[in-house]
Order: C-alpha cells, then sequence, then structure tokens
C-alpha cells in the first residue's frame, strides 16, 4: 500500500485466499486507513482484491498504455464490483468515472467537507463521511446500485446588480455566495460584469484561467458539461467560482446568447448560482449602424433576464439613492415580473443624518414602489481586514456586524431552491471547515420580529 501521492504501479494484492461471496473491491484510500478499511472491509465479507494509492485509478484511467501496472490496474478494476477512494479533484476525475461506467463499477466517495461531497454530487456517485466503517460503506455501494435515477434539480441563477458608481456589488456577490454555501448546497460564483470584473482580484484568485468566457465558448458550441464547468472553476471555500475577462478588450466573448447558454448548463451544476453583473443598462442598437453586432451592455442584460431574483444594491448615501431611484425603470424594464431584492449597502448615519434608514426607506418606497428593503451596515473593519487578506469577510470576519446583515437577508428575503438532505447537514460539522457550523436559519424567526425596527 502507498500514501496519496504513490504512482499507478505501487499496490499491494490481496492474499491468495477464498473468495467469500460478497462484492468484489478496490480501495484507494490513503496510508494506514486504506490497510484498516479494507481489513473492515474483508471481515464484513467483501473480496478486497486491490489497495492503492488514492490517485492510482485516476492515472489508470487516463493513460493505461503508461505501464504493465496501469494495465493491471484497470485489469482489477474491470473485476470489481465497488471501487472505494478518497475524493478530491485528483483522484475522483471524469476519466475514471466514465471508466467505471463503462466496467458497470459502483463509485463509493469518502468525503472530508463539504467540497469534497459537492464533488462527488457533480459525478453522481455516491459520498460517505472520510472515516465511514465497512458496513456503511458497503451498504453505500448497495443503495448506488438499486436506487433510482434522482429528479435532476433545477438550480437558481440570483444577479446581484447596482446602479453606477460602487455600492458594493461585487462585495455583495461574493457574500451572499458563501452565506448560501454554508448549509450544504452548491454554490456557484460568476463575474459576469463585461466592464470591471474584480471577484477574482477580492478572492485572491488567479484570472489567467479559462472561468466564465471559456464557459460561455463552449457553451455557444454545445460542448459545455457539468463536468467541464467543475473543471474549470476556481474554489474558494466551499463555492465554485468562474472569474470574469481578465482584459477589457475581451467583453465581446460574452455575447448574450453565449450568457443565457451558460447560466441555463449552470443551473444543472449548481443549486444557486450567483452572478454579479456591471451597472450599465444601456442598449445601444439606436446608435449603431451594425444591428447584429456584440453589444458591451449584452451580459448584463441576459444575465438578468435569465435570473429567478435580482439583489439589487443601493449605496446608503443621497448620490447611490438617486442613482439608484433613476436607473430602477431601466431595471424594470429589463427584469419584468422577476423578484426584485432591495439591499441598501454601507448604511450608516454621516451622508444622510438622522435617522438615516428611515430616510432612505421613505424615498424607496416613494419612487419605486419598494415594500421591503433590508440594511447593511458600514463595516470598514470587516471589509478592510477581507481586502487585505483577499478573502470573503465570511471568512475573516464571520461575526462582523456586516457578516451577520448578510446572513440575516439571506435568512429573510432568499428562501432555498431545495431542502438539504438531513445526512449532509450531520456529515458536514467541523470536518469539511475546520470550525463549528451552526444552521444558517437559526434566529431566523427573531430577526424577522425585528426586521421592522431596523
Amino acid at each position: 500500500m502507498t500514501g496519496a501521492g504513490g504512482s499507478i504501479g505501487a499496490f499491494r494484492r490481496r492474499g491468495e485466499e477464498e473468495p467469500r461471496g460478497g462484492p468484489a473491491v478496490v480501495v484507494a484510500v490513503a496510508d494506514e486507513r486504506g490497510a484498516e478499511l479494507a481489513a473492515d472491509l474483508r471481515d464484513a465479507g467483501a473480496e478486497v482484491r486491490l489497495v492503492v494509492a488514492p490517485d492510482a485509478p485516476a492515472a489508470a484511467a487516463v493513460d493505461a498504455m503508461s505501464g504493465r501496472a496501469a494495465a493491471e490496474m484497470l485489469g482489477e478494476l474491470a473485476r470489481a464490483d465497488l471501487l472505494v477512494l478518497d475524493a478530491d479533484r485528483r483522484t475522483l476525475t471524469a476519466q475514471l468515472v466514465a471508466a467505471c461506467d463503462r466496467f458497470g463499477i459502483r463509485i463509493v466517495a469518502l468525503c472530508a467537507g463539504a467540497a469534497e461531497r459537492r464533488l462527488a454530487g457533480v459525478f453522481g456517485v455516491d459520498a460517505c463521511d472520510a472515516q465511514a466503517d465497512a458496513a456503511e460503506v458497503l451498504a453505500s455501494g448497495a443503495r448506488a446500485q438499486d436506487a433510482e435515477a434522482p429528479e435532476p434539480t433545477r438550480g437558481r441563477v440570483i444577479a446581484v446588480w447596482g446602479a453606477a458608481g460602487a455600492p458594493g456589488r461585487t462585495t455583495t456577490a461574493i457574500e451572499l455566495a458563501c452565506e448560501l454555501a454554508r448549509d450544504g448546497r452548491r454554490v456557484a460564483l460568476i463575474d459576469a460584469d463585461a466592464h470591471a470584473p474584480s471577484i477574482a482580484m477580492a478572492t485572491g484568485l488567479a484570472d489567467e484561467g479559462p472561468g466564465f468566457a471559456a464557459a460561455c465558448r463552449q457553451a455557444e458550441r454545445g460542448t459545455l458539461t457539468v463536468a467541464e464547468l467543475a473543471r474549470i472553476a476556481a474554489p474558494l471555500g466551499t463555492v465554485e467560482v468562474l472569474t470574469g475577462i481578465n482584459r477589457p478588450g475581451r467583453w465581446p466573448e460574452l455575447s448574450h446568447d453565449r450568457v443565457q447558454a451558460a447560466l441555463e448548463r449552470c443551473r444543472e451544476w449548481a443549486d444557486d448560482i450567483v452572478v454579479d453583473v456591471a451597472a450599465s443598462l444601456e442598449r445601444d442598437e439606436e446608435i449603431v449602424s451594425d444591428l447584429a453586432g456584440p453589444r458591451r451592455n449584452a451580459a448584463t442584460l441576459a444575465a438578468l433576464a435569465s435570473a429567478d431574483l435580482i439583489v439589487a444594491v443601493v449605496s446608503a448615501d443621497p448620490i447611490g439613492v438617486a442613482r439608484f431611484v433613476r436607473a430602477h425603470a431601466d431595471l424594470r424594464s429589463v427584469v419584468g415580473a422577476t423578484p426584485v431584492k432591495i439591499m441598501v449597502n454601507k448604511s450608516r448615519t454621516g451622508p444622510v443624518g438622522l435617522d438615516a434608514r428611515a430616510q432612505v426607506r421613505r424615498t424607496l418606497e416613494r419612487y419605486t414602489d419598494a415594500r421591503d428593503v433590508w440594511f447593511v451596515p458600514w463595516d470598514p473593519k470587516a471589509t478592510d481586514a477581507a481586502m487585505l487578506a483577499a478573502q470573503p469577510v465570511a471568512h475573516v470576519a464571520a461575526r462582523s456586524p456586516l457578516a451577520g446583515a448578510v446572513r440575516r437577508f439571506v435568512g429573510e428575503a432568499i428562501e432555498p431552491p431545495v431542502p438539504v438532505r438531513q445526512a449532509d447537514r450531520r456529515r458536514r460539522g467541523r470536518a469539511g471547515r475546520g470550525e463549528a457550523t451552526e444552521p444558517r436559519r437559526a434566529g431566523t424567526v427573531l430577526s424577522r420580529r425585528r426586521a421592522r425596527t431596523a
């Protein structure tokens, strides 16, 4: 047996003993855990054919011609009924899943946290806790064999828009995505801003990769799949991120049809898709001669048209409120009857005066017919710490007033698209994030009682 970094040729065969009538199993689990699990599986009646390094099956599936060991590995897989492996992006790959499908092998992924469970869900394999015993592993394999295909879920697109200026669209989109992912749902964060994309810079992610532009190109060709989305996305904790264009001149790649097709495919990939869009809603068909040419604001208009929910961000100062009121009619003409939830960001008394929230609320109710308004406080300490660390506020200051206000907004204004399985709630715990977790909606009733007093 080898560790996680072993080669595909480093594996130990099971001794020549009589089969026990149970399923034939290949164990691809690291270090002593692999040996212990193999022994437990034998005691449970399974026939353990191999104990190998976690990355060995994936490497053999990529290139079976790389050596005799790889060919023998695939031969043993072909004779197995069950593959048990440590789940991560290196060990659980599209090539391995395809090979196991061809051989009729069930896969049980041992998952240490929510990110690994989400990866297992992307490939449609059964997931167990990393410390699951042999009985649970075999039971999961049996469920995977007997269960019917699950009903496909349709993810929800949430577009984050704000008027011109800097009301905090990007910060809001990042924090919403992190908050939505707290209860184990699959969440994607997309930077569709064709004017000034900044999610990658704000979160410390590299923007040289393919990102959303590559997803749009593949969607136009009809080659964008859930597995490809998982491959090109960059992880931000438990959130999958499709970064924006890294040069302003690349905006023609985000055409209207491409963006709509990519977002439609993303619905199969994630439960919630949070999209950060630019402020401008201008349609320039009347001032150009080429009516079939690309449009700078096509990405914004396409995302808003595809969205199931709009989060409209307002800067809590006279200029920000005035800009939002003037742009609100244009927003409504684009989104039609799509629900719009208004979040007043950076709320404080300085630029507005006494009873600032009541003044802003009355203004929005009068000029935009807003019935519900949520306020996020001005929290420079938390936002500066997040900018310094190039991380979301939820990661560096989870108990800050800003993070608490976003949590309240999600609990009151955004309903979950699908129920979370109780098993996922029990298993995510401390192992996935290194800290205690709590149900996201705890305290929501109390928050609702205080909603009108804020």
